[in-house]
């Protein structure tokens, strides 16, 4: 691209655009020379004359030329970050490909696969804008992520949303200006930092603050200004015997005094509460050192060692990058000193290779490892810190294949309304119904998917946009358990069938009681109990539900019932609940009968066959010191002794606790919830599931996650044999560097 001055006709430019085309296109071109391939300028002019000509590039919703914002762009990749023939390709070229002038297979045939690769994310991504999603939310910066497909992609949307905002300064629609200045300051800013991408977060964060108040901006700005003489004379001042030391040494470097940006200078204003007077580092002294790689730290460590010989550090402060750098590759060491006047002044020590990955970020020198995430996003960026010491054939060719398969296991989800919802892969429309409200779950009976009617087995892709079709008739059934995946969606199918399930004994029990009435054949319990077994039902639920259901004939019932003869034995008066669950289920139960689980749980006087299950409430384990509760339904539910409920149980219904113990055998896992607090440190996460796994009989069977403020709070759901392996779990989780806080809940 050397051909300058022959720049595309734009006919639907104002008059001061097409002044200022000319010298965004030169901008462009010199920085794209070395990285060009012979036609390439010519070809881009004839597309993008083409497309001006024909109206294909039109102006965005803030009324910018998107010809002009490509140009930009693109020059803004070149400076900022890196000169890249492809990429610069795809930034001038995927507008086209939206209009639909040119195809991505045209793309791909006249450029190259990579270019239709790098359009094909743009469009992708970029088309996320149009669902009406709310971006303040973590689901939508990891579906952008899964959209983009290539780091790449991200990259250039930074570069674009920084364009952007220069380009918005002074518009009229003031309230359209902060959604942008808060959405690049939330998502864009925040994502350039993990990359590494320092100069444009800071540009990102001090338009920011300017749009959103500009009063605050200007005042911070005018009282930098006001101090800038002085200042100068002081850095001048600090710098003069530490440039005669370092060279003395025989170092080769660069000195320069830099002032903190605006926005980080209103965040320690806010966070402090202090005045400007007051910032510790206000400006800081960046020293550079020309070095080959073998003697980059001991350069550096001699800079540190000079300088705080001559001025007096502060330990507390000091921040050692280089001996470990930060996961998105930062290097460099930051010491406080205090200086003339005994005022702090921080000093950065870094090398020209180090202050370039500061400057330009990761990007400037990625080299792909091949290591595939397991820990979201955070996790992901830290495989990509490794630093390549030269790159011949240009630093973005490096992560050209560098796949953004961080989010593959999770789909991302859309409503008509624009709410994004995150998914597992796999997940189904009857998952999604779920995940959004139980009772529209229960009554889904299919959806529209992108506008077309789809069945509640239909996988979801992230982007579809998914309305859900109900009925009032419908009802969860059995087979809705192989359809989804999500356990929420099991836990509430399951729950809904047992709700069912208990509603239909009710009314089967009711049944029963209204004949027996009719037919004035009074209820003896212990009789009733001998009945149903007879008649092959393992528990008295089952027996009314097919009553309710009407499988089982209730005047059958009552001519059986009538048939057989009461023992000398049985009683005849009133009894407890504990007595009528004993003689319910009497040691008479046959093997066949007994739950499988009798083997681990002796309940009562060794009672067979009852049926119990572990209370929800409290989770007991095996171990724990236990009781059973009589529930109105006659299923016998195991609290552990500390349950919360525990007391109001016992002072309401004490004639409905049954004493239990642990049979002493043991070979099933239980579920265990704990809560984990902690620093939000990356690989933490990582760190606990990997301590979880080494476990022997131990599986993690959920985990939820939520950051706050530098905190994190972690509940996990894990498979455990007994109360003993639970207490070295925990014990052992709370050695993991950045956990504070480990309990069962």
């Amino acid at each position: 691209m050397t051909e300058q001055n022959n720049i595309p006709a734009a006919c639907d430019l104002t008059d001061e655009e097409l002044l200022a085309l000319p010298r965004h296109y030169a901008a462009l071109m010199r920085g794209v020379r070395d990285v060009a391939i012979g036609g390439d300028a010519r070809r881009m002019r004839r597309l993008l004359a083409r497309g001006a000509d024909e109206g294909h590039l039109g102006r965005d919703k803030f009324g910018n030329s998107h010809l002009i914002r490509a140009l930009l762009t693109a020059a803004a990749f070149c400076d900022r970050v890196s000169p890249d023939r492809n990429i610069v390709a795809a930034i001038l070229l995927h507008h086209l490909c939206r209009a639909g002038m040119v195809s991505e297979e045209q793309v791909a045939a006249d450029w190259n696969d990579d270019v239709a690769r790098l359009v094909r994310g743009l469009l992708k991504a970029t088309s996320l804008y149009t669902r009406g999603a709310s971006v303040d939310s973590e689901n939508f910066r990891r579906l952008l992520m899964a959209f983009a497909e290539d780091i790449r992609v991200i990259i250039i949307m930074i570069v674009d949303r920084l364009v952007l905002m220069r380009l918005v300064n002074h518009h009229p629609d003031e309230r359209r200006v902060k959604d942008l200045a808060y959405e690049a300051n939330y998502l864009y800013a925040s994502l350039a930092h993990r990359l590494g991408l320092y100069s444009i977060k800071s540009d990102l964060e001090d338009m920011s603050l300017k749009y959103t108040d500009r009063e605050t901006y200007t005042s911070i700005a005018r009282q930098l200004n006001e101090r800038k003489k002085e200042r100068d004379q002081y850095i001048d001042a600090f710098i003069a015997p530490v440039k005669e030391k370092l060279l003395h040494a025989g170092l080769d470097f660069d000195i320069k005094g830099r002032t903190k940006s605006i926005f980080s200078i209103w965040n320690k204003l806010r966070k402090q509460k202090t005045d400007i007077d007051h910032i510790y580092d206000l400006f800081a002294i960046r020293i550079i050192i020309d070095t080959p790689p073998e003697k980059e730290k001991s350069d550096c460590w001699m800079a540190y060692s000079l300088i705080t010989d001559m001025y007096r550090p502060n330990p507390s402060r000091m921040k050692d990058w280089i001996s470990i750098p930060k996961s998105n590759g930062y290097e460099s060491l930051h010491i406080t000193v205090a200086g003339p006047g005994g005022k702090w002044v921080e000093v950065q020590i870094r090398t020209r290779r180090m202050d370039l990955v500061a400057e330009k970020g990761l990007a400037a020198h990625w080299r792909y490892k091949g290591i595939k995430s397991e820990g979201g996003l955070d996790a992901w960026m830290n495989n990509v810190r490794d630093i390549l010491e030269t790159a011949d054939s240009g630093p973005m060719e490096l992560v050209r294949n560098f796949k953004m398969d961080v989010y593959d296991k999770e789909v991302f989800v859309f409503t008509p309304k624009g709410d994004l919802y995150r998914l597992p892969a796999g997940a189904t429309l009857l998952d999604f119904a779920f995940n959004i409200h139980t009772k529209l779950g229960a009554s889904c009976v299919g959806g529209m998917v992108n506008g077309k009617n789809e069945k509640l087995t239909y996988k979801l892709r992230s982007g579809d946009t998914v309305e859900i079709q109900t009925s009032p008739s419908q009802q969860p059934k059995q087979d809705w358990l192989n359809i989804v995946v999500t356990s929420k969606a099991r836990t509430k199918i399951r729950q809904t069938l047992k709700e069912r399930e208990s509603r239909t004994a009710d009314l089967g029990r009711e049944m029963l009681q209204r004949r027996f009435k009719n037919r004035k054949i009074a209820i003896d319990e212990a009789r009733l109990s001998r009945l149903i077994k007879k008649l092959g039902y393992k528990t008295t639920t089952d027996f009314f539900r097919e009553i309710g259901d009407e499988k089982l004939d209730v005047n059958t019932v009552a001519d059986r019932y009538v048939s057989i003869e009461t023992p000398n034995d049985a009683p005849t008066a009133h009894v407890s609940a504990d007595e009528f669950v004993l003689s319910q289920f009497s040691e008479e139960t046959s093997a066949k009968e007994a739950s499988a689980a009798d083997d681990i749980l002796v309940i009562g006087n060794d009672v067979k066959g009852l049926n119990y299950r572990f209370a929800r409430c409290c989770n007991p384990i095996y171990g724990d010191d236990v009781f059973g509760f009589v529930s109105t339904d006659g299923v016998v539910k195991i609290h552990r002794a500390d349950c919360p409920n525990a007391p109001s149980m016992r002072q309401r219904h004490p004639y409905r606790i049954i004493s239990t113990r642990w049979s002493g055998k043991i070979g099933e896992q239980f579920a265990a919830t704990l809560r984990v607090v902690g620093r939000d440190d990356i690989g933490i996460v990582t760190n606990i599931t990997s301590v979880i796994s080494k476990e022997k009989n131990t599986t993690l069977r959920n985990i939820s996650i939520d950051s706050h403020d530098g905190l994190f709070q972690g509940t996990l759901v894990i498979g455990i044999p007994d109360n003993a392996s639970l207490a070295s779990i925990i014990k052992k989780i709370k050695t993991v560097k950045g956990v504070r806080d480990v309990g069962r809940l």
